[in-house]
């Protein structure tokens, strides 16, 4: 087998984390964010929706680029959780353009998780990895050490491996499948001890008599929506579980070992995380909430990530989230007026001097386009599950209206005002989220059970590719 996009190791990177390593990467940080309020160039005119993701593909998956991140200001630092909430069908064939588009994917994809796996071996598992020239990274936490760095890493060999198993014509495919087979063969023992110690490191917390772990009791952790400064949320201790079972499966850990070091085998832990964060009725959001109406206690990003925490085989399990989202869906503060865009909260949260500068309200008073369609595939999930027709509606609904703003706006954006509107802040004045396009369109197919963009050498079922097509695919790859 061809094996042109798997790249040697850098064992010459180094990385580095503690008290003078943040305060270069802030300062490193702010170059970056003035550097592309000041520089970055004016996006394509463009309204067609193919013109668009052609236009953003070319961007996202550029030859150039050194890691897969977004189109937003901060993109110049890595964001190991990008891989599970946003890049997780990177790899979709039916997002693929050409065998060209195929291998920009591939290579970036295995560069970025190689990357990754490197400082986990490091043992620096961080929220933000900062590149700081020759080989150099930083390694720094903002505002809250993570819940969701080794599951983002787990994703991204989780959608490596099994790209070979997706109906395809591309050979990337299945050299990306190998070289995600052999990483996991090299850094297996590394993710091994991270994931151990993320299970040593939860913490008991006491309610209504009854002890329960959690990754947040004494202090904040953080996810994709990590600068809540908050305790005892429900999407951390999803992650940490979801990590656990990703771990499971891939053979990164072994089950036994997890259930000693937790005191519970991994089905008992999530039942305890529904009772203490459901036993309302509803997912709350967090358990340190002041009391209010429920639609104030809950928060879109319960959603968690594709194949996450929500399986929705189980009835109970079914009705907590129709409670949570029917909540969201009939509160008229979770929505944008005359639309289907819901905002990541009923009411804003703590904003600190940064949002005020950077991005307001980002954690609360804005829809992100990915919650939405992570919110949308949610509903899908259910009623395949439910067997049922309850959601189906409403998924096409969100969907449809961030195709209209992609398209009034020019591109995938990475966050919509309150407003409705294109995200303006001082900031955020071009920011796009070229990367997370591909997931939006996987999510439209199952949705609609048609493409939305289609592609000429794309097929329904993808015959595997003559010698010549093969030998070129395979040239255009090196």
């Amino acid at each position: 087998m061809n094996s042109d996009i798997s790249l040697p190791s850098h064992h010459e990177n180094r990385f580095y984390q503690g008290m003078v390593a943040t305060l270069v990467a802030n300062a490193l940080q702010a170059v970056n964010f003035l550097g592309d309020r000041f520089l970055r160039k004016s996006h394509h005119s463009l309204s067609v929706i193919e013109d668009l993701y052609r236009h953003a593909m070319d961007s996202a998956f550029s030859a150039t680029e050194a890691f897969l991140v977004t189109g937003a200001p901060h993109a110049s630092a890595y964001y190991p959780r990008d891989f599970a909430w946003f890049y997780p069908d990177v790899l979709d064939p039916e997002t693929i353009m050409d065998a060209q588009d195929a291998v920009r994917r591939a290579r970036l994809l295995e560069k970025s998780v190689r990357l990754l796996l490197e400082a986990v071996r490091a043992d620096v598992v961080t929220t933000t990895i900062v590149p700081a020239g020759r080989g150099r990274y930083l390694g720094v936490n903002y505002f809250s050490r993570p819940s969701d760095t080794l599951l983002g890493i787990l994703a991204g060999l989780q959608q490596m491996i099994s790209a070979e198993e997706r109906a395809s014509s591309y050979l990337a495919m299945s050299q990306c499948a190998r070289a995600g087979r052999l990483l996991l063969a090299e850094y297996g023992a590394d993710l091994n001890r991270a994931i151990l110690k993320l299970a040593s490191d939860l913490e008991p917390f006491e309610a209504d008599g009854t002890r329960y772990l959690l990754c947040d009791a004494s202090g904040p952790r953080s996810a994709a929506t990590d600068t809540r400064a908050e305790r005892r949320r429900f999407v951390t201790n999803a992650c940490v579980y979801t990590t656990f079972v990703w771990g499971v499966e891939l053979g990164a850990v072994d089950e036994n070992e997890l259930k000693r070091r937790l005191g519970r085998d991994l089905a008992q832990y999530k039942k305890d995380l529904f009772r203490v964060f459901g036993r309302e009725g509803y997912i709350r959001h967090s358990l340190d909430s002041t009391a209010g109406a429920p639609a104030s206690l809950v928060a879109l990003d319960f959603v968690s990530v594709h194949r996450g925490f929500w399986d929705l085989n189980d009835a109970s399990e079914r009705a907590l989230f129709a409670a949570t989202t029917d909540l969201i869906i009939s509160e008229p503060r979770f929505r944008i007026p005359n639309t289907f865009h819901f905002f990541v909260s009923a009411r804003n949260p703590r904003n600190k001097m940064i949002h005020k500068i950077a991005a307001p309200a980002y954690q609360g008073r804005s829809s992100w386009p990915t919650f939405n369609v992570e919110f949308a595939d949610r509903m899908l999930d259910f009623d395949e599950f439910a067997g049922s027709e309850k959601y189906r509606a409403c998924a096409q609904a969100i969907l449809k209206d961030i195709r209209t703003a992609t398209e009034v706006h020019g591109g995938y954006q990475e966050l919509i005002s309150e407003q409705g509107l294109k995200y303006r802040t001082w900031a955020y004045q071009g920011a796009v989220a070229h990367s997370w396009f591909p997931r939006f369109l996987s999510v439209w197919r199952r949705a609609y059970g048609t493409p939305l963009v289609h592609w000429n050498d794309q097929a329904a079922i993808f015959p595997r590719p003559a010698a010549s097509e093969r030998q070129a695919e395979s040239a255009a790859s090196r």
